[in-house]
């Protein structure tokens, strides 16, 4: 494997630690996908689910957006697949390609490591509409990590049932 995940640090503050174990999760999606075609990528896992590698990547791009973008930054852009706010959009990805997924993620996280820098702490209170409820930036860290962790385990299922690849 070439793709490099960051190690968590043992020692650090709240928001170092935090910010280690995202991009160590982000990482392991990547270090997943390493070396797999297009086809591969688009494997499903079994029907009549449309679960696939590829399909991680772009749900992971929409989850980005959703909770750094809209929620954290406020901004009034749609999910990165449908216009109309559908999430279960980005798990059909029959037409996708490792660039074009790969890229909007990408592209996704950037803006969120952005938002996050900028934030003045991890105790920045917004507003989230979906739920009528405020959270914090704090939250939004911590769910990221958990998304991450929980299709990370998707993803061991799904390599694993490609070409045998187990561990990372």
């Amino acid at each position: 494997m070439t793709i490099e995940r960051p190690e968590p640090p043992m020692i650090a503050g709240e928001r170092e630690m935090l910010r280690a174990f995202l991009d160590f999760h982000r990482g392991t999606i990547a270090m997943k996908c390493e070396g797999l075609t297009d086809e591969e990528l688009r494997r499903q896992s079994m029907p009549p689910s449309t679960l696939s590698l590829l399909a991680l990547v772009r749900h992971m791009a929409e989850v980005e957006r959703a909770w750094f973008r809209r929620v954290i930054d406020g901004e009034d852009v749609p999910l990165v697949w449908s216009a109309g706010g559908d999430f279960q959009v980005a798990y059909d990805a029959s037409g996708s390609t490792r660039s074009e997924a790969f890229e909007a993620w990408q592209a996704e996280v950037e803006h969120s490591r952005r938002i996050e820098a900028a934030a003045e702490s991890l105790d920045v209170v917004v507003h989230n509409p979906r739920w009528g409820e405020d959270v914090s930036l704090r939250l939004v860290m911590l769910h990221m990590i958990h998304e991450y962790a929980r299709h990370s385990g998707h993803a061991d299922l799904l390599r694993e049932g490609i070409d045998g690849t187990v561990g990372v």
